[in-house]
């Protein structure tokens, strides 16, 4: 199988690469990443000599389409994905996520390639605290920001390419991801790199704000159990049960680094936070058969820090440039010792 992966020197796109060497050797692969600040070929250097890497942009129509049309199997990942991002300068969101899309659509289209869309459970807006239900495939799309705006939009403009044009594709909204090689302004490694530079945490506002984690491999496993088995034309929702308030996530990751979990600050809440976010998977689970390997989220997070306590290399010279971009937009409005 010749497989074309967008982003796949991204976070989630970079260990899609990693998962499928390990499980899929005789896949050959073509990676197009366009190498903003958020993607490097650090995160491939590993398996440099196993693919095919094409530095381009997915808005270059001339060249998706010549990309497109030597390769069996499109995964999409590419995608501007930081949410404070989009909402200091829309743009880059409705080119990458809008235009790009559409791009990869019509040469999928024009080549008859199977295509797998990548997207985030964000498109559904938000959930309150205490309500005890779930995002389903059925949720309406209702999203808050930039970001999520144009996941939906890019989501529904697979589903009209698929209906009109009987496009052969598949969609996947997964919750949120943690691992190795993502980018340290994410929640999750930002925190860790705090710690391990000994700086203080930060929390939006209360740290109230829930979120449904899922190790990055078990989403790429997901994704290639719905590659493989999955009905055209359907929506799966990815989530492994790993919802976690945000004051609980810092507090573990201060408690498993050796720290005092209450060795954080509060910062000034960003606009249009969503609450809670919680992925219902029963259909990938019981139509598919998939099951997360790190089911239990700590062990996960243990794994993670372990990773870049060890990988310093690879993320230090984004720490600095992240850091000075806060620098000036987060207000510091206590202290979690003073609870």
């Amino acid at each position: 199988m010749r497989m074309l992966v967008t982003g796949g020197a991204g976070f989630i796109g970079a260990n899609f690469v990693h998962l499928t060497l390990r499980t899929r050797p005789d896949v050959d692969i073509t990676v197009l990443d366009a190498l903003t600040y958020a993607g490097t070929r650090a995160s491939l250097d590993p398996v440099a000599d196993r693919i095919t890497f094409v530095e381009g942009d997915i808005c270059d129509a001339d060249l998706v389409d010549r990309l497109v049309a030597e390769t069996d199997l499109v995964v999409h990942f590419a995608a501007e994905s930081h949410n404070d991002n989009s909402l200091a300068d829309p743009w880059p969101f409705v080119r990458t996520n809008v235009v790009g899309t559409t791009t990869l659509l019509q040469a999928v289209r024009t080549h008859d390639v199977r295509y797998h869309h990548i997207s985030t459970d964000e498109v559904y807006g938000d959930l309150e605290l205490d309500d005890p239900a779930r995002f389903t495939e059925d949720t309406p799309y209702n999203p808050s920001s930039p970001y999520s705006s144009t996941k939906a939009s890019s989501d529904l403009l697979v589903r009209a390419w698929a209906r009109s044009f009987g496009l052969r594709a598949t969609i996947s909204n997964c919750s949120n991801n943690y691992g190795p090689y993502q980018h340290v302004e994410k929640f999750i490694p930002r925190q860790i790199t705090n710690v391990l530079t000994g700086v203080r945490p930060r929390l939006y506002g209360t740290g109230a704000n829930v979120r449904d984690w899922i190790h990055v491999d078990d989403h790429n496993d997901a994704v290639w159990t719905i590659v493989e088995r999955g009905e055209l034309g359907r929506t799966y929702l990815i989530g492994a049960d790993g919802e976690a308030n945000n004051r609980t996530v810092v507090e573990t990751i201060l408690e498993l680094c050796g720290k005092q979990p209450d060795d954080f600050d509060f910062v000034t809440d960003r606009p249009g936070h969503d609450l809670r976010y919680a992925i219902d998977s029963t259909r990938l689970r019981t139509e598919l058969g998939w099951r997360p390997t790190y089911s239990d989220f700590r062990a996960g997070l243990t794994a993670t820090i372990d990773w870049y306590r060890t990988n310093e290399h690879w993320w230090r010279p984004q720490k600095d440039v992240t850091e000075a971009a806060y620098a000036g937009t987060e207000r510091v409005t206590g202290a979690a010792s003073t609870r």
